[in-house]
């Protein structure tokens, strides 16, 4: 599995945080294959199919009640921090005034739903654009999180994310 080093530990999910918490979240490509770009002097170079991941992650908040945090899209995997807050956009008219219950996504929906949107875009290039294809699936089954305890935790992870492509060379994952 798709694990991190350092001193941060990661569970195999699909157990859901907790509604009000937030976490990292580590996402890999099936078979670890580098399919979004390239490290390059210490810095994510994407292609395409890196942007694209790049812009559906950046539009989760759109459509979750989710605040992101740091993130970072490496060759073939992701680390992103996502704080669960909530109520989302739909849930609340123009006027403000809330229609019924919020509703409720687990960290396990949206990653499902990320994973989804990338999956079917990226098929949708590969046969159109001629994009490298994947077997059986872009992404690994399963995902990894680690529940952001404190401050402290917070600022560790942040700093792993930020620091990530720097140690490309020495990552579980470099090919």
């Amino acid at each position: 599995g798709c694990r991190v080093r350092g001193n941060l530990e990661f569970s195999p999910s699909p157990n859901p945080l907790p509604s009000r918490e937030g976490g990292i979240i580590t996402i890999c490509v099936q078979n670890r294959e580098c399919l979004f770009g390239e490290i390059k002097n210490g810095e994510m170079r994407f292609n395409d199919a890196g942007r694209m991941v790049k812009k559906i992650w950046e539009e989760i908040p759109k459509y979750y009640g989710i605040n992101l945090d740091e993130f970072i899209i490496m060759p073939n995997h992701i680390h992103g921090i996502i704080g669960l807050v909530g109520a989302t956009p739909r849930g609340c008219p123009n006027n403000g005034q809330a229609q019924g219950p919020a509703p409720t996504f687990s960290l396990f929906d949206i990653v499902h739903q990320f994973k989804s949107f990338t999956t079917n875009r990226y098929s949708h290039n590969v046969k159109y654009n001629q994009w490298p294809s994947f077997t059986k699936r872009l992404w690994q089954r399963n995902y990894y999180e680690h529940i952001i305890r404190n401050e402290i935790d917070l600022n560790q992870i942040r700093k792993y994310i930020n620091d990530n492509p720097l140690k490309w060379e020495l990552d579980e994952y470099y090919p």
